[in-house]
């Protein structure tokens, strides 16, 4: 009886245990590789940003200002990732990627695809004000323990033209909505070049969830997300989210990890957000 007791108590743990895993999701932008650039060269940050991704170990992260070149570096040294996504200046290999990587071990990806922030959304083109072409990728992933599924999106707003902030805001939210026909839990990460009291991070905020307001835990980290690479700094413009619907949000962290000369390993802090459907 005892035995039988024992059995059935484990395999009740195992259930729930598969259950009820947590997400780590991750947004960073990890400061396109400008080869003019010869302070915060991108060969001189990129071996500490895998450390970095392989200590956090997230299940999930959003790029932003990510290169062909960087991001076959990274799909190379993150041997646990794949990653999806397409360049916004020809929808292939061009300019900046936003980019999803991955863990390939623990969940499929069921389908994906990019759409271009602008009022033609299947077309590559520069929307409304913006100064250049920005993008938001997005792919739906099934946990391969529990068969749950996702949806993950990640963009990066323009950082001159505010019509085109608002009006990407809008059209993530419409897109999020005709996408999500299953209504199954969203996950949106991004740079949106914005603070907490602009008129679209508001509008995010009463469509979905800011993952930091909703944290059972207080953020853990500066109150900021952009360092410019100032180690000097005081860190307290956000300008880096993490959205969500149909999750709880356990923990939400800026992460202010440092290289061995105290230099910023971006100039931006990466966001990491523990999740629970």
């Amino acid at each position: 009886m005892a035995l039988r007791t024992i059995f059935f108590s484990f395999l009740f743990l195992a259930l729930y245990t598969v259950q009820a895993q947590d997400l780590k999701v991750m947004s960073y932008n990890i400061k396109f590789d400008n080869v003019n650039d010869t302070v915060n060269n991108w060969n001189d940050r990129k071996t500490d940003m895998v450390k970095l991704l392989k200590h956090y170990a997230p299940e999930f992260i959003g790029m932003q200002e990510v290169l062909y070149r960087q991001l076959t570096y990274l799909d190379g040294a993150l041997e646990d990732y794949n990653s999806i996504g397409v360049g916004r200046d020809d929808g292939k290999k061009k300019g900046e990627f936003s980019p999803i990587l991955y863990n390939s071990k623990k969940f499929k990806l069921i389908r994906s695809n990019t759409f271009w922030l602008s009022p033609t959304p299947d077309k590559i083109s520069v929307g409304w004000d913006a100064a250049m072409e920005r993008i938001c990728t997005y792919g739906l992933f099934e946990n391969k323990a529990n068969k749950q599924r996702f949806w993950v999106f990640n963009t990066h707003f323009d950082h001159i033209g505010t019509e085109a902030r608002e009006r990407s805001a809008a059209l993530i939210v419409k897109k999020i909505k005709e996408i999500n026909t299953d209504k199954i839990p969203v996950v949106l990460t991004g740079d949106f070049n914005l603070e907490p009291d602009t008129k679209p991070i508001q509008f995010l905020k009463k469509e979905m969830t800011d993952g930091q307001e909703a944290s059972l835990q207080p953020l853990y980290g500066p109150t900021g997300t952009f360092s410019g690479f100032d180690h000097k700094r005081i860190l307290d413009r956000r300008i880096d989210y993490i959205f969500i619907e149909g999750l709880t949000v356990l923990s939400y962290i800026h992460i202010d990890d440092r290289m061995e000369n105290n230099k910023h390993i971006s100039d931006h802090l990466p966001i990491l957000a523990t999740l629970k459907k």
